[in-house]
């Protein structure tokens, strides 16, 4: 018994050990990724480069802090790159363009947005009126986002000549990225929402157990149409702040966005059945994807070879977080 005893004590210290390590895990590994590439390669630790990082992960850290909301509720939303592409062509023709004559300025970036929003509710309503699973009904949408945003392009994707909208997609504020200070105030506004709102609160209680939380009367549906909502207003945010940068509305703005937020929501410690992480963690995560495909560069690593890369980690991430459900002989879906 002494020995069961002592066995049982070192696992149970073991498992705690690891619980408080755990959330450390994607900081630690962000720094010697930094520490590695530097060491590696001086030109990688210069203040221009960093300042190229922060700009090259403002978008993907926009993108992650939707998404993190509605897989903390144990969802997933697919439909992000059809709702970049619908508000990207939606805001390169509300602008001052190549096509149109309409010339509304930043009030028709802001349409542009609301557009990706409501995109975002269509995915709520699906999932949550029509019962149908988050990861085909936003699959759906993500289509017919899609299929919109090529009707809207016409073949001929139209040129953007607003100054205003272009000066935030470019320009700097001192020597900070205007779209770095845009994923800053995104940031801080989703760790306000989940650790200061009942949105946030109860998107971690839904998680957790989404049958438990209905038993006790919250509002399930209503704070899942949220989340959708939050989501595609921030893809739709991406996708005009692309558009701003890169000076036309286009149907593959974002193109490969959805792997790569998805990929920073799972490495930072979100884990995708729900209830565990948050918007800190997947901008952690987001901010590793960076400064690897940053420091993959500098080193010499071909595209294809990123690409494996970034697989091996999101199998990896993906094993390590869900290690713990199989201890518990849970089944890992």
């Amino acid at each position: 018994m002494g020995l069961r005893e002592s066995m049982a004590s070192q696992h149970r210290q073991g498992v705690l050990n690891y619980a408080v390590l755990r959330p450390w895990g994607p900081c630690l590994a962000l720094i010697v990724l930094c520490i590695g590439f530097g060491l590696a390669e001086p030109r990688f630790a210069t203040t221009e480069n960093l300042w190229l990082i922060a700009d090259r992960c403002a978008i993907p850290l926009i993108l992650t802090v939707g998404m993190s909301f509605v897989v903390l509720q144990g969802a997933i939303d697919l439909s992000i790159e059809g709702v970049m592409a619908a508000s990207s062509l939606a805001v390169a023709l509300l602008v001052l363009n190549s096509r149109t004559g309409l010339e509304l300025g930043l009030l028709g970036g802001l349409l542009a947005v609301l557009a990706g929003a409501g995109i975002g509710l269509l995915n709520g309503l699906v999932v949550t009126r029509l019962r149908v699973p988050s990861f085909m009904a936003t699959l759906g949408v993500w289509s017919a986002a899609l299929g919109l945003a090529m009707l809207l392009s016409g073949g001929q994707p139209p040129l953007i000549r607003d100054a205003s909208l272009r000066s935030i997609g470019l320009g700097r504020t001192g020597v900070v990225p205007n779209l770095a200070i845009i994923a800053v105030l995104v940031l801080a506004l989703g760790v306000v929402l989940q650790h200061y709102t009942r949105f946030g609160r109860y998107s971690l209680a839904i998680g957790g157990a989404e049958d438990l939380a209905r038993q006790s009367g919250l509002p399930v549906d209503r704070y899942k149409l949220l989340a959708f909502a939050l989501c595609g207003l921030l893809a739709g945010l991406g996708g005009v702040v692309e558009s701003a940068r890169i000076g036309l509305g286009h149907v593959d703005i974002g193109l490969g966005q959805m792997f790569a937020t998805v990929t920073a929501v799972v490495i930072g410690g979100t884990s995708l059945s729900g209830g565990r992480g948050g918007v800190l963690q997947s901008a952690v995560g987001a901010l590793m994807l960076g400064v690897l495909a940053n420091g993959m560069i500098f080193v010499g690593v071909t595209p294809d070879i990123q690409k494996a890369v970034q697989g091996a980690i999101i199998l990896t991430a993906s094993l390590f977080a869900t290690w713990h459900l199989r201890s518990r002989g849970r089944v890992v879906q």
